[in-house]
């Protein structure tokens, strides 16, 4: 029987018997804002938006990738911080505890980036360093492309490419009641870890206290919408973004371990990046935040501290 052919009385039964086999539970909005909401939360043009903003000197836009958040960042900051740069870990439109708007034009790749660029005009910083991780890193790209003259450089961590925003989007997505009753069936802490356990080489890192953190900053009043809004298919305004339009020093950082996204793939495509180096962490798997924020750390201090000369190579 194809989905088409359920009548209206069937679709209702069919929702009423799956959903009464256990749905997720999502935490209302303001509530999720005031038991987790440590940082900043900005009235931007499409909503609000929460950000991590600690430290002072030259500011250090750091981008999560999808179903992540702010939250992801925690020990990198520390050492960012220390070193004397003031980092800006974002939640973008529909993860952590930025807003989930109800249309899907603010969850495009073109609006996700312009979060970042109002971001910046909102806390008066003229440029800044940009770092994404996986899916913010395909946004950070694509806002570098864009905006070169805002940002003095570009980390780019496990990166998806940058049309991976608009792949992600499918037919399937188009039907919000399907998409959210998905959302409800799936977004449990079970889930979750096995995810994180997909994305790290050592998989003993994630503990109840990694799933909760990143479960609560997903189950959040209006996940399904922003689920839809990430996943449904849109025309994308900024088409094809080519990877030699990338015009500033740009360190690729990638795990060995990477069961995602394959690390001699990367490479490649890194090596399109004109002024780029491709540095790589032994026995790290897509998650380097997490499975080793030390390391990280130092790579990107390097980087920031001494631009692409402090890298021999594209070889890693």
């Amino acid at each position: 029987m194809t989905l088409s052919r359920i009548s209206r009385p069937r679709w209702a039964m069919l929702f009423l018997a799956i959903g009464a086999s256990g749905c997720a539970t999502l935490t209302p909005y303001e509530q999720a804002r005031s038991e987790l909401g440590t940082g900043r939360f900005l009235g931007l043009e499409r909503g609000a938006v929460y950000v991590e903003d600690r430290g002072e000197g030259e500011a250090v836009v750091l981008v999560h990738g999808f179903g992540a958040s702010s939250f992801s960042w925690r020990h990198v900051t520390e050492g960012l911080v220390a070193a004397g740069y003031r980092t800006l870990a974002v939640d973008l439109y529909g993860f952590g505890l930025s807003a989930r708007p109800q249309t899907k034009l603010p969850y495009s790749r073109f609006h996700q980036g312009q979060l970042i660029l109002d971001l910046l005009d909102e806390l008066d910083i003229e440029r800044a360093h940009l770092v994404g991780h996986s899916y913010g890193g395909a946004v950070s790209m694509a806002l570098a492309a864009r905006a070169s003259e805002r940002f003095e450089s570009l980390m780019l961590i496990g990166s998806a490419a940058p049309d991976y925003p608009q792949r992600r989007r499918t037919i399937a997505a188009a039907a919000r009641p399907v998409t959210a009753l998905f959302v409800r069936l799936r977004l449990t802490p079970n889930r979750i870890r096995r995810s994180l356990r997909r994305s790290a080489a050592d998989d003993s890192i994630v503990t109840p206290e990694l799933v909760d953190g990143y479960y609560r900053r997903l189950a959040i009043e209006g996940a399904p919408r922003a689920f839809w809004g990430l996943t449904a298919p849109m025309a994308d305004r900024q088409g094809e973004i080519e990877l030699s339009e990338i015009e500033m020093p740009t360190l690729v950082i990638w795990g060995v371990e990477d069961r995602l996204i394959a690390v001699e793939g990367a490479r490649r495509a890194a090596a399109e990046v004109p002024d780029s180096r491709f540095v790589t962490l032994e026995g790290i798997g897509h998650l380097p935040m997490e499975e080793s924020p030390e390391a990280l750390s130092v790579l990107m201090l390097r980087f920031l501290d001494g631009g692409l000369f402090a890298f021999d190579s594209n070889r890693g």
